[in-house]
């Protein structure tokens, strides 16, 4: 029976997971160079589009609709048929069917714009929105269904996911490893600043992206009771238990407390707690995100040493904050909090930490080569990257015809802004001397 409360709520959260979107675009096009924004925010943007029109026709079907063989759905719900007003008790008594799917439409949205963080500033737009289709179909419905479905296989299993660990982040960051591998370094890269643009807009974008949060994993309880004020709580707990982790180790290790890094911490304590924020308490939560903090900001770290050119340290705090927070699940979930989940290592179940690892394990693994084939293929039939001379233009120019910032045109008699055959790289480019902690990666630069 559809309960207007529960129904309402999900609504809401669904709109905040929406949002997170946009916010995103804000979080990614604040940090890449001024060249390169609107092209960042566009594949936020587009993604949203894309995947929404996927789900409506196939994806929601294949992930959640009826079981084949514990690994995907079938298209018995192609076109949203038989999706209506009546709910589908095998996943939310007490809502609209086309609620729990428009819930679980937002999800299968963010997680896509995730991995662009991976490839900023180099990548085909054309290709990339078949990818980001492509990719949505092959990787995220299958993911979502083995843990969700109630006949999925790790679901089967027994692994704990309450809002989106593995299916989103482990997922996303497996992936946009295989992208950063695939699409390869920027022009530069190791040589050239690359800093942010504008750190307001990243600041901006984690208070969205922190506020949205509070619907995805606060509204994966699918009712107003109990269990997501529980997780609401879990969630804020942890955001600011991160931020402050992070922001300690970047005045101890880099003699800064650096903005972007506040900004970074918060956003993998919430990437950390998305999984357990279900199943624990509040000081679970602390111990979770504080860990988060420490642990991605030595991952972000760790992976600028080396030649991969994830721009904005997508696996550092998506694919690394994932997976320790779907294997913190394993330590300190406990059924006291929710009886449908169960006990973690910490509470006498030493069993459930094995079972996230494999979670974790099947799921990277998984996305890492269906990506890598994907992308290897695209590339041999549209290619990935934009030209040498278009990135050194910027994509905003040479993809889009647009300039976020027409900054010539304040001054007094200044001409119009130059056409894409007129505009110099040197016009767009930074500095060649070294800029401190501002350099050519999130990984570097915290």
């Amino acid at each position: 029976m559809v309960n207007s409360g529960d129904t309402a709520w999900v609504l809401v959260a669904s709109a905040l997971v929406m949002l997170m979107t946009p916010g995103l675009a804000f979080f990614y096009g604040g940090l890449v160079r001024n060249k390169n924004v609107l092209s960042t925010i566009m594949q936020s943007l587009t993604v949203i589009g894309v995947v929404t029109v996927i789900w409506v026709l196939v994806g929601y079907s294949l992930a959640f609709g009826p079981d084949h063989g514990g690994f995907i759905g079938g298209l018995d719900w192609f076109g949203l048929r038989g999706v209506g007003q009546a709910p589908n008790p095998e996943y939310a008594a007490t809502i609209p069917q086309q609620a729990f799917m428009l819930f679980q439409m937002m999800f299968a949205i963010i997680t896509p714009a995730l991995i662009t963080g991976a490839f900023a500033e180099r990548a085909k737009f054309g290709t990339f929105v078949v990818f980001t289709a492509l990719w949505s179909v092959l990787v995220y419905a299958p993911v979502a269904h083995w843990v969700w479905s109630p006949h999925g296989w790790l679901h089967s299993l027994g692994a704990l996911d309450f809002a989106g660990g593995t299916v989103v982040h482990v997922n996303a960051g497996a992936a946009a490893l295989a992208a950063a591998i695939f699409y390869g370094r920027r022009i530069g890269y190791g040589r050239d600043p690359m800093e942010p643009h504008d750190i307001t807009m990243v600041v901006l974008g984690a208070a969205l992206l922190w506020f949205g949060w509070f619907g995805f994993n606060a509204g994966s309880a699918l009712t107003s009771g109990g269990l997501a004020t529980s997780a609401f709580v879990a969630t804020h707990v942890a955001a600011a238990a991160a931020a402050l982790s992070w922001t300690l180790l970047s005045r101890i290790v880099l003699g800064k407390s650096s903005i972007v890094g506040a900004a970074s911490g918060a956003v993998a304590g919430l990437v950390a707690i998305t999984p357990a924020s279900g199943f624990v308490g509040p000081m679970a939560a602390l111990a979770i995100g504080a860990g988060a903090g420490a642990i991605c900001f030595a991952a972000v770290r760790v992976r600028a040493r080396f030649a991969v050119d994830d721009s904005l340290d997508v696996v550092g705090v998506h694919g690394v904050g994932g997976a320790w927070g779907a294997l913190a699940t394993g330590l300190f979930a406990t059924v006291a909090v929710n009886a449908a989940g169960g006990n973690g290592l910490f509470h006498g179940n030493p069993g459930q930490l094995w079972t996230q690892l494999l979670a974790v394990l099947a799921t990277g693994g998984y996305s890492f080569v269906v990506t890598a084939g994907l992308l290897k293929l695209l590339d041999l039939a549209l290619g990935l990257r934009v030209s040498r001379e278009e990135e050194a233009i910027g994509v905003d120019v040479a993809l889009h015809g647009e300039r976020a910032y027409n900054l010539d045109d304040l001054a007094v008699g200044a001409p119009a802004a130059p056409a894409l055959a007129h505009v110099r790289p040197s016009e767009h480019g930074r500095p060649a001397e070294a800029s401190g902690e501002l350099s050519a990666s999130v990984g570097a630069r915290l």
